[in-house]
């Protein structure tokens, strides 16, 4: 690239600012003179103390209290900025006065921060009358090569002019002066489109719309970067990108599976059809955090360079999507491709880093039965190493483990129990990453009659003996009817070690009652070991731990296991580590499970209605999607690929369920977002299933469907009677129905591609990915930084937005309220109340109406859903009522519980967008909302 210098304009000389001045580790400031300084914290300091002396007089200067209100300020910002660049880096003098600004407010000394923002003004005024402006022209840029040339400032106006365009409410020339204000001379020219991105990013709390203005800039970057790779001769504007896609996309290809990055059945395509379909504007529809998610973790590179276009990266998948479609191949990658490509729907996270390639491990979910000997829990142990490799989630059910203290008859010793294995479970998940792109991540189930379930319980805890700890891995309980029973009656619960009662883990329902209470007469009468203690005290514990540690997870066994179409070939002995999944595993089949989500907001209309049409062919289209993933997967242990191919599971599930709700304009603390729920998961419902009684016709049943419940004519909505017959008084859920049910069983009796359908998934990437709010989640904050492996990233509510500049209300005064309330509207006079009840957060919504809307959605599901929990202030008794609440509405499982006193607090500087947390004044209880550890259901 060449950067041609315009002719200089004469003006005052300046010290230089030099990129060899530059001391590795260090933070620098760049002055607005130019120079580049080590940054100092007694500056910092001496500004503050200014600052007060001003409002509070000379005299104060001796004040012992000035010394450490002053000394803790500045440890505060100094933190801040080794938070933001803890390896070193430059931050423009600007910045940093920002922070001392915002570090008053936040502090309460108002008045000293109005006479520090009133100083700043009149010393900008100053400058402007006496300095010279310092311009980007004399600025010099390095290449990768080592050489310099002059920054060429027609070209980074074109890129951030391009970048702007058909955008609303953005200014390039605010963007192009903050980025002249990050450069300095000797600047690498990554580091000028870092500067790009950096400035437009600061941009998005004022305005939405630079979240598009940044990705574009992203964009110039990645195309720069793959075209180089790919040696592709190319300019730069969104504009001429367009007629290099096809030579970028046949060029990926060829070097692709050349150096074994991608399958050669790649080859059997028709590359140059396939070319002409791809769509690069489709690359302007991404926000900033989707885009910088795909480059960071998604796009395929090699020795460190991104080869990968968006739209390539989406026909990749597609065309690994379509591999077995013999002569529909082409067609079928098209469609596919303009399926994702859309946003209308997303496969899971590991079908988009696979797809395509040399190892096409696909599946999202596998779930293990851990047997009770020495080789089958090392066995386990190696299964969830294989699996963990190739991106896979984990749910390992560990109810068969005998309890400590019982008999081992090959040494004629005493067991340790369960939790020792547990450790290593947890030590393998650390040491296995996931296709070294993320964490391996596992979470053990224990039924709660388990004698080590106590035990169990404290897994979690920061104290106690570390051996028989597990910080890193997820814990659940797996609950039956019964023990919840008991908790309503006040009755006792008696605790039993497997080898003991090895059946009753194979049992639900009634005729798990009926051992179980056999088995408690033979303690009672002495004949077998076991603990009796009373239901409600193991039932605080588990509220107690889930207050203190945020696990064990609470899931309903019965829920599953009555409810699900395939009882008549097993027992499902555990959720997965999201809990959405909901398979019968054994020692001969490890349940795998096959992800995708529709787009909710992406099917509704401008008037607000669901588009039903649409809804049918994304959901034919995706199901065919899923239900290809089972052939062309690569499976690393057998149990996996037997249990697949026999019942072909697919979990289809939703993003955008809040976005959909902001088009519709109601609010989610309502009646109509829970029949909106009902009615939205009712059309995917029957559209799923009619899609696989249609691919069934063509394909052919699944192997196990004779005898399940789809092949006796009993849909997911019917199921709820066969729970109903076990639970009676203590179920309390919807049946309403509003289409034409009896045409769909009979085709499902006909037969059904798939053992099951449904299941809504996380999504927590894929939806940055869209840019939409996660699966069926409310929104967090409407203004707030989200941290992730990509970075941190200024979210804030466009459609909140777009209604206050509605009513006239959106400014610079509205934006410092959303930041002083955490991103809340509750307290902001200005805004009416029918945008509060809208605009409610996660922690401002009653739990209740979550868990409403979390039953109706239910009913239409063959297997589950993560439902995360909020609470802003949990106690005993709210989690009692609330968790009681969640199984008599039929929930057949809960994700993480997630409070404020976990959360903590983030708060935004006023320019630089960056936003700083703001430590809890108690210990973190439950889970922290911005940690979540596994992508594979994402």
């Amino acid at each position: 690239m060449s950067c041609v210098l315009e002719q200089p304009v004469e003006n005052k000389q300046v010290p230089p600012r030099n990129l060899m001045d530059i001391q590795p580790g260090l933070l620098h400031v760049i002055k607005r003179d130019g120079r580049l300084v080590v940054f100092d914290p007694n500056c910092i300091n001496l500004a503050l103390k200014k600052a007060f002396l001003a409002v509070e007089g000379d005299a104060a200067a001796i004040s012992d209290r000035l010394e450490a209100i002053t000394t803790d300020l500045t440890n505060e910002i100094v933190a801040q900025l080794s938070q933001r660049f803890p390896t070193g880096g430059t931050v423009h003098i600007e910045a940093i006065q920002d922070k001392v600004e915002l570090a008053l407010m936040y502090a309460g000394q108002h008045k000293v921060a109005r006479a520090y923002v009133l100083y700043r003004e009149e010393r900008r005024r100053q400058r402007e009358t006496s300095l010279p402006t310092v311009t980007a022209h004399r600025l010099m840029v390095t290449h990768p090569d080592g050489s310099k040339t002059p920054l060429d400032t027609q070209w980074l106006s074109n890129l951030v002019l391009s970048a702007c365009d058909k955008l609303t409410h953005v200014d390039p020339a605010q963007v192009l002066a903050d980025v002249k204000q990050n450069l300095y001379d000797g600047v690498a020219i990554k580091d000028v489109y870092k500067a790009l991105t950096l400035s437009a990013r600061t941009l998005v709390e004022q305005e939405p719309n630079y979240s598009y203005v940044t990705a574009r800039l992203l964009l110039q970057e990645l195309y720069d970067e793959a075209l180089t790779g790919l040696n592709i001769l190319h300019d730069l504007t969104c504009e001429s990108i367009q007629k290099h896609y096809q030579a970028a996309f046949t060029g990926f290809l060829k070097r692709g599976i050349a150096e074994e990055l991608l399958s050669p059945a790649l080859e059997a395509f028709d590359w140059d059809e396939l070319s002409h379909a791809l769509l690069p504007e489709r690359d302007q529809q991404f926000t900033y955090l989707g885009l910088q998610t795909l480059y960071d973790r998604y796009f395929i590179h090699a020795n460190g360079v991104h080869l990968e276009l968006p739209q390539v990266f989406f026909m990749r998948v597609a065309m690994g999507l379509a591999e077995q479609e013999g002569d529909q191949r082409n067609q079928r990658a098209i469609e596919f491709y303009q399926l994702l490509s859309s946003f209308d729907f997303m496969s899971s996270t590991p079908t988009l880093f696979n797809s395509g390639t040399c190892f096409p491990q696909l599946s999202s979910c596998y779930l293990t039965t851990v047997p009770d000997s020495l080789e089958g829990i090392y066995n386990a142990l190696r299964d969830n190493a294989l699996l963990s490799k190739y991106a896979g989630g984990l749910g390992n059910d560990w109810t068969s483990v005998r309890a400590i203290g019982s008999h081992i008859k090959g040494t004629n010793g005493k067991s340790l129990g369960v939790v020792p294995f547990l450790n290593v479970a947890n030590a393998t998940a650390i040491a296995v990453n996931q296709g070294g792109k993320r964490k391996g991540a596992v979470c053990a189930y224990l039924e709660c009659w388990h004698l080590d379930v106590e035990e169990f319980l404290e897994l979690r805890k920061n104290t106690g003996d570390e051996r028989r700890r597990t910080h890193d891995m997820n814990t659940a309980n797996w609950i039956p009817d019964l023990f919840m029973k008991r908790v309503f009656e006040k009755a006792d619960w008696t605790l039993f070690s497997p080898n003991d009662v090895p059946d009753l883990h194979e049992k639900c329902g009634a005729a798990f009652e009926t051992a179980y209470e056999a088995y408690e007469a033979q303690v009672r009468a002495g004949t077998l070991r076991g603990k009796t203690i009373p239901a409600v005290q193991l039932w605080r514990k588990m509220l107690g731990m889930l207050f203190e540690t945020g696990h064990p997870w609470i899931t309903f066994k019965d829920a599953c296991n009555l409810r699900s179409p395939q009882q008549h070939v097993g027992v499902i002995h555990s959720s997965n580590l999201c809990t959405e999944i909901t398979l019968n595993t054994s020692a001969d089949e490890i349940a795998v499970c096959n992800l995708g989500s529709i787009n909710l907001a992406q099917h509704i209309t401008d008037s607000g209605e669901l588009d039903t049409e649409k809804l049918r062919r994304t959901v034919k289209t995706a199901v065919r999607m899923l239900d290809n993933v089972i052939d062309i997967n690569f499976y690393s242990v057998p149990q996996a690929r037997n249990s697949n191919l026999k019942h072909r599971p697919i979990g289809l599930g939703i993003m955008g369920f809040q976005d959909a709700l902001y088009l519709k304009k109601v609010p989610y603390a309502s009646e109509e977002a829970v029949e909106f729920a009902d009615r939205s998961q009712e059309w995917v419902s029957y559209l799923a299933i009619e899609a696989s009684t249609q691919l069934a016709e063509e394909r052919g049943a699944y192997t196990s469907f004779t005898g399940s419940l789809w092949d006796q004519g009993i849909l997911p909505i019917d199921s709820i009677q066969l729970l109903k017959k076990n639970r009676g008084e203590y179920l309390d859920q919807n049946t309403d129905t509003a289409l034409d049910w009896n045409t769909l069983r009979k085709k499902a009796q006909k037969g059904m591609r798939n053992s099951n359908v449904m299941a809504i998934a996380p999504t927590a990437t894929i939806s940055n990915i869209c840019g939409v709010s996660q699966s069926i989640e409310p929104t967090y904050q409407n203004l707030f930084v989200k941290s992730n492996l990509s970075g941190e990233f200024t979210i804030i509510n466009p459609y909140l937005v777009q209604d206050l500049k509605a009513l006239g209300l959106w400014d610079a005064v509205m934006v410092h309220d959303l930041k002083y309330y955490n991103g809340s509207v509750q307290k902001i006079h200005r805004i009416p109340d029918e945008l509060k009840q809208r605009y409610a957060t996660a922690f401002e919504i009653e739990p209740k109406w979550l868990i409403d809307a979390a039953s109706r959605r239910q009913k239409w599901i063959d297997q589950a859903q993560s439902l995360n929990l909020y609470m802003a202030e949990p106690s005993g008794k709210k989690l009692d009522t609330l968790y009681r609440m969640a199984w008599i509405r039929g929930l057949k499982t809960t994700y993480y519980l997630r409070s404020l006193a976990a959360t903590g607090t983030e708060k935004a500087t006023i320019h630089d967008g960056a936003l700083n947390a703001v430590q809890s004044p108690t210990e973190p209880k439950l889970c922290a909302i911005d940690n979540p550890n596994c992508e594979a259901c994402q």
